[in-house]
């Protein structure tokens, strides 16, 4: 079964020594409210803050490395743009490979391509066709899960490669979005992790 609440440590001292809910205190008092951006009566979460703050910064990234560790990725994927940032540092922590999922044409090479739908229109996401090895368990990381389509379309592609699916892992889950419904049948029983929801 999917896991379907917010992240819990794995041991009693939690994230890096610190609790869940220290974490989460210490996250969310690094990311700023943005009202009416980037179009009024949109409430937007900017993650800037944390990132300039290397304590939280840490926090987060030592937190994404023991979920990688937790779920045996041997890979991780960073969803463009800001999944990078945070994806990144993680895979290092963790001792395992980054591999970027970008906007259709960005790639240079051989691409596999997932076009998927949004609200008005489609979009497109490539990873290099040699990124991912048969059988590479990977972890998909990205700071907010809104409703869901990069997210599920980048597990269509890590399928199309070979790979499996170790889980899901962001820093920020809207709930009211309702993403997490839309990747259950996608994740297949693989973990839904989210530092944060609001």
């Amino acid at each position: 079964m999917t896991e379907t609440t917010e992240t819990t440590a794995g041991s009693p001292d939690g994230f890096g020594g610190a609790s869940a809910e220290e974490l989460r205190t210490l996250l969310l008092s690094r990311i700023q409210d943005v009202p009416d951006y980037p179009k009024p009566g949109v409430m937007f979460k900017d993650i800037t803050p944390l990132l300039a703050d290397a304590a939280a910064f840490g926090a987060l990234t030592e937190a994404l490395a023991e979920l990688c560790l937790r779920h045996r990725a041997d890979k991780v994927v960073g969803l463009e743009a800001r999944g990078f940032i945070l994806a990144a540092p993680a895979a290092v922590r963790a001792g395992i490979g980054f591999v970027p999922v970008r906007k259709a044409g960005k790639l240079p090479g051989a691409t596999l391509a997932q076009r998927y739908e949004l609200e008005y229109g489609t979009a497109e996401i490539e990873i290099h066709a040699d990124a991912l090895e048969p059988g590479d368990r990977v972890l998909v990381i990205d700071d907010v899960l809104a409703t869901g389509g990069t997210a599920e379309a980048s597990l269509r592609l890590i399928r199309r490669a070979g790979a499996r699916i170790a889980g899901v892992a962001v820093l920020l889950e809207l709930g009211f979005l309702a993403g997490r419904d839309r990747l259950l049948g996608s994740l297949d029983s693989a973990p839904l992790e989210a530092l944060i929801t609001v």
